[in-house]
This record gives C-alpha cells, sequence and structure tokens, in this order.
C-alpha cells in the first residue's frame, strides 16, 4: 500500500486503539452483517466511535496510482438491491500473472473492505465467489467492456446486479485498496515436513508429531492442531479420510505453518489416553504453542490453535490463560456441559446390523402404507384421500422416531448421572453394565463390559463436569466459530448459540455455519469413508487465518 495512505488510515483509527486497529476487519463486517443482513455468517464485531474521512478528500492527499491493467482489471460499482432499498457493492479485479485474475469485495457505506473472491471464467461468464461472505456474482460483459451484468446471490438474497467500470477518483482510490488486496491475496506455495517430538508438563509428556512448514525463509504464522475427543493421531484418520493431514497440507501451502500430534497414549506419543483429562490437553496445546515460538522461522507473535470438537473447546481453554495464543478457531465446539453434550450425542452402542436392522424395519413399514395406499386407490379414494393418508402416516413415523430420541436421551441422561454420583469405579461400571443389557438385551456381555468401562475413565468422569461457559468471558484474542448444520454429535442449535453468548464480551469473534456439512467438516454427501474436507470449510479457514496473520 502506498505509505501516504498507510499513514493516514493510521492516523484515523489510532484513536480507537491498536488493538481495535487490529480487528477494523471483524469490526466492518458486522456492520455489513447486522446493517444490510447480506453476510451469511454471524460476524460479531464493534462499530468505529468516529466516521472515516471522506473519500474525496483521502484521494486528495495521496498521489495516483496507476489503475492495474488488463481487459478486466479495474475497479467496478454498482448498486446492490436490498430489501428497504439499495447500497453501493464494489469489486476490484486484480491481474495477478498470466492468465489469473484475482478480486477483493467492497461495501464503502458499511466500512466493509477487502473480502478475498476468486475470478473464474466459465465460458462468456464470469464468476466472482467470496468464501469468507457465502456470496456469488455470475456475470457477462457488456459489448463496449464497461458493464457486468448478472445476479448477486447468497443465503437469503438473489437479486440481478449491475456493475460498470469506474472512472476517476473513485477508481483511484479502489487500486490502491486492490493493491493491498493483492498482497493480502492467498500464494500457493510448497512446503516441507518435520517430524519432531515436543514435551508436556508436568509429567514429562513426550507428544509427537509432524510440523508442516511453507518454504522460505518466513517467519510464517503458525497454528497447532488440537483433535477432538476419542483416540486420534496427527492425521484424524476415520477410515480413508485424513482430517488433520489435509488440513495441514492445505494451510501450509498458503504460507501457514502447522503443527499436527499424535493423541496421548496414541501413535508414538507417551502417555495414556484414558487417564487424560481436558485439562491436561490444555497443558499439551500450550506445549505446542511454546514449540512454534520457539523456531527461528516461525512468528511467535502470528502463532494460534485450531481445534476441533473438544479440541476447540481445550483452545478456548487455552486462550484463557495467562499466555494466551494468537487467535483460535473452533471447529464444532461445544457450548454445553459435557453430561448434556454426551447425552444428547448418538446412541454408540449399536452395532451395523443393528441400525440395518433398524433401517430395515423403517423400510418395511413404509412399504406396507404404500400398499395401503394402493389399495384405497382401487376401492375409489380419490388423490386427496391418498395423499392425506400418506401425510398421515408420514407423521407417524415421526413422531415414533421422537418419542424414540427422547426415550434415549432420557436412558443416556441416567446412565451418566450414575456415573458421575458413583465414586467407586467397580460399583458404577456394574450399574452401568445391567443398564446397558436391560435396554439393549440382545447386547453381547463382554461389549457392555467394555462400553460401561469407558464411562468411568479419568478421562470420561472429568469431561460429564466439564463447563466451557465460566471461562468463555476470559477470550480476549481473535476467535472462528465453525459449525455444520448436519452435526448429529454436536448440534448446531444448541451449542454454537451457547458458544457466542458465552464469547459476547469479545469483540472479535467471527461466526460461520456451513449447509449441509457434518462433524468432520466434509459436505452435504460426506461421511468418514468421503475422503475430502468441505472446500468451503478450507478457504473460510485460510482466508481467517491469513487476516488475522497480516493485521
Amino acid at each position: 500500500m502506498n505509505q501516504a495512505v498507510l499513514r493516514l488510515l493510521r492516523k484515523w483509527v489510532e484513536p480507537w486503539g491498536r488493538s481495535k486497529w487490529t480487528t477494523t476487519w471483524r469490526r466492518v463486517a458486522n456492520c455489513w452483517a447486522l446493517g444490510a443482513g447480506l453476510l451469511a455468517g454471524s460476524a460479531r464485531a464493534q462499530t468505529p466511535t468516529s466516521p472515516p474521512q471522506p473519500l474525496a478528500d483521502t484521494v486528495a492527499r495521496v498521489p495516483a496510482p496507476v489503475v492495474p491493467a488488463g481487459p478486466l482489471a479495474g475497479v467496478w460499482n454498482g448498486p446492490l438491491a436490498i430489501p428497504g432499498g439499495s447500497l453501493l457493492i464494489q469489486i476490484i479485479i486484480l491481474q495477478s500473472g498470466a492468465n489469473k485474475l484475482i478480486a477483493s469485495l467492497d461495501l464503502p457505506a458499511k466500512r466493509l473492505n477487502r473480502i478475498p473472491a476468486s475470478v473464474t471464467e466459465r465460458g462468456d461468464s464470469l464468476v466472482f465467489y467470496a468464501p469468507a461472505a457465502d456470496c456469488r456474482f455470475v456475470c457477462q460483459r457488456s459489448a463496449d467492456g464497461q458493464e457486468l451484468r448478472g445476479r448477486w446471490a447468497q443465503p437469503g438474497l438473489r437479486v440481478p446486479l449491475s456493475l460498470h467500470r469506474a472512472t476517476g477518483a473513485v477508481a483511484l482510490a479502489g487500486a490502491r485498496a486492490g493493491a493491498r488486496a493483492k498482497a493480502l491475496a492467498p500464494v500457493v506455495t510448497t512446503y516441507h515436513i518435520e517430524v519432531v517430538t515436543i514435551t508436556s508438563q508436568p509429567g514429562s509428556v513426550a507428544l509427537a508429531g509432524t510440523l508442516s512448514i511453507p518454504d522460505g525463509p518466513g517467519p510464517f504464522p503458525a497454528a497447532v492442531l488440537l483433535s477432538d475427543m476419542g483416540a486420534q493421531d496427527r492425521d484424524t484418520r476415520q477410515g480413508q479420510y485424513r482430517f488433520f493431514a489435509q488440513m495441514a497440507s492445505y494451510l501450509a501451502r498458503q504460507g501457514v505453518a502447522v503443527l499436527r500430534l499424535d493423541d496421548r497414549g496414541v501413535g508414538k506419543s507417551g502417555g495414556s489416553l484414558a487417564a487424560t483429562t481436558t485439562a491436561d490437553l490444555v497443558h499439551d496445546a500450550q506445549a505446542g504453542l511454546t514449540y512454534l515460538r520457539l523456531r527461528p522461522t516461525l512468528d511467535p507473535a502470528r502463532t494460534g490453535l485450531i481445534g476441533h470438537g473438544e479440541g476447540g473447546n481445550v483452545a478456548l481453554l487455552a486462550a484463557a490463560q495467562p499466555v494466551p495464543p494468537t487467535f483460535v478457531v473452533a471447529l464444532a465446539a461445544s457450548g454445553l456441559v459435557g453430561q448434556e453434550l454426551l447425552a444428547n450425542q448418538p446412541e454408540p452402542i449399536t452395532t451395523p446390523a443393528d441400525t440395518a436392522l433398524v433401517g430395515a424395519a423403517r423400510r418395511q413399514t413404509w412399504a406396507e402404507a404404500l400398499r395401503t395406499a394402493e389399495k384405497l386407490r382401487n376401492s375409489g379414494s380419490n388423490s386427496a384421500q391418498v395423499e392425506t393418508y400418506l401425510a398421515q402416516q408420514r407423521l407417524k413415523a415421526k413422531t415414533e422416531e421422537r418419542k424414540q430420541a427422547e426415550a434415549t436421551l432420557k436412558f443416556r441422561r441416567a446412565m451418566f448421572e450414575i456415573v458421575r454420583q458413583t465414586a467407586n469405579a467397580d460399583q458404577a461400571q456394574s450399574i452401568v453394565v445391567n443398564m446397558l443389557r436391560q435396554r439393549y438385551p440382545t447386547l453381547d456381555p463382554a461389549v457392555a463390559r467394555t462400553r460401561a468401562g469407558e464411562f468411568i475413565t479419568p478421562w470420561f468422569r472429568y469431561y460429564l463436569k466439564f463447563d466451557p461457559q465460566p471461562t468463555l468471558s476470559a477470550v480476549t484474542c481473535p476467535v472462528l466459530l465453525l459449525h455444520g448444520t448436519s452435526d448429529p454429535e454436536v448440534n448446531i442449535a444448541t451449542n454454537l448459540p451457547a458458544l457466542e453468548k458465552g464469547l459476547k464480551a469479545n469483540k472479535r469473534v467471527t461466526v460461520r455455519r456451513f449447509p449441509g456439512v457434518n462433524h468432520w467438516f466434509q459436505g452435504p454427501a460426506g461421511a468418514p469413508d468421503t475422503p475430502e474436507v468441505a472446500p468451503v470449510v478450507l478457504e473460510t479457514l485460510r482466508d481467517w487465518v491469513l487476516q488475522r496473520a497480516e493485521n
């Protein structure tokens, strides 16, 4: 960015304080989200106490730069129709290389700037997509090359949009912002890996892992990946799916170093997983941060934590400690007390065979309903009567499923309460085995004992009492909360609002919801055997982390 512009901007924002200068992105994003209802995600930020200098005054004080070259490069703006009026929107396109375009999105009226966007040419059409805002503009260029005509789309808003190439002062100001956007644009690079071992205190527990480092002199921003509950290796393998391995590779190619570790008692790490509590995992996260901060090619001032499930809660706990990370990303973290979260999770007792039997029973019931409907048609019932009958059967099936879910929830709450209140481990295990055998008569006794044994481990007993709420108010670093709407393990409807409420004092929190994404952050068709992280999740993570790294 032109140094004169930088000095002017710093002079403008200094009254807010340094911490607020570093969070301008979050603050203006929230202005747009709340004021115009345009962003799909929920971003919480604070509004500046003084307005920015008028655009014309700013331009007059800065030497005019050269507008980016290229047939599409330049500043394009126009009115975006919203309920009750319109807002000026601006897209800055730059030629970042041969046959390669990048763009950034601005909403000047709401002081929302530099949202990274991809540019894709499809025949005679252009597609602009900004994953951080979940918005898309599909358009075609006019014959004279001075207008982009198409449709703007995002959750809750689909409208026609026409943008015209800007000229004069607006184009010059846009060119300056574009130069900054180009500097911030993700750069795909190469990286190398190192097999490392760190020590977590107390207890001098050796944790083995892999450090992915971008090639180059650095210093690079860095993050520690923290896994979900259960035995997880450094790649977080689920069948053919390698969640953390994919995430580490993706971020390293974008210039972010990533450390991922085998859990205690897993792979090449020491310690015992069953004896590990959530508090111990916080020590492990802090050990990872300390290790990264001491690496010469990594930047200690840009070192954060990225946690999945319980790992997200561990990251938030670490952020409430005296030496917090620079940033936290919590993917599908819990906002509820541990006992309630575990009670609401799907019952893991059933075997694949049991699940198949339940599915077969449901299909048989529905087949019988269809046969009855056919008999009704043959006996003279009209279409409305048949559809009414089928609707009643659907409602009946849903009601039965709801009753079964409520019964399972009641059973699990009672079982976990027994574990929580019974101090003697052998006694607690015996009671739980009996409860499981009574509810699941066909369950193998050995399986019941194994399952009950898992419920009395130090980790499980600790987690039943774990409440994430008390420490959330102490988290002041930037936080990104990510959650899929199709997560059966950490329900978004109850957990995400609880986290937002607990973090309401933090003005640097960004929230993104991903429709159809599951607990493992795979797309709508994803399952543990589907070996791909949803691209929109990786893109959102990349953009947010790089934005924090630049501030």
